[in-house]
């Protein structure tokens, strides 16, 4: 049983701008125009933030012409729910453990 949560994954989607992305990316495939209108962000901060979403892969790229279009990797969202699982079931199980103070 896994105990631990990928951290490097936290801090990525810790971001507001970038927990938005994900959220928006999680109903439909978006170019960089579309992010732009829905979150209000300059665009090139959003692309900054989508760089660092690609890197950590948890989005991938389509190219269509000279747009980008951007879509996000379910399975990696589905792991960082497993490895939350994981440890919600750690800790029902750890319901009556308890270390003695010295």
């Amino acid at each position: 049983m896994m105990t631990s949560v990928d951290t490097d994954l936290l801090r990525v989607l810790a971001d507001p701008l970038r927990l938005r992305i994900v959220t928006l990316l999680a109903r439909e495939t978006l170019c960089t125009t579309h992010l732009v209108e829905e979150t209000g962000a300059r665009q090139t901060n959003l692309s900054n933030h989508l760089k660092v979403l690609r890197e950590a892969g948890v989005v991938d790229t389509e190219p269509c012409g000279r747009f980008t279009y951007y879509k996000l990797r379910p399975d990696v969202i589905a792991q960082l729910a497993g490895q939350f699982a994981d440890l919600a079931e750690s800790a029902r199980a750890a319901t009556d453990n308890k270390r003695a103070c010295p």
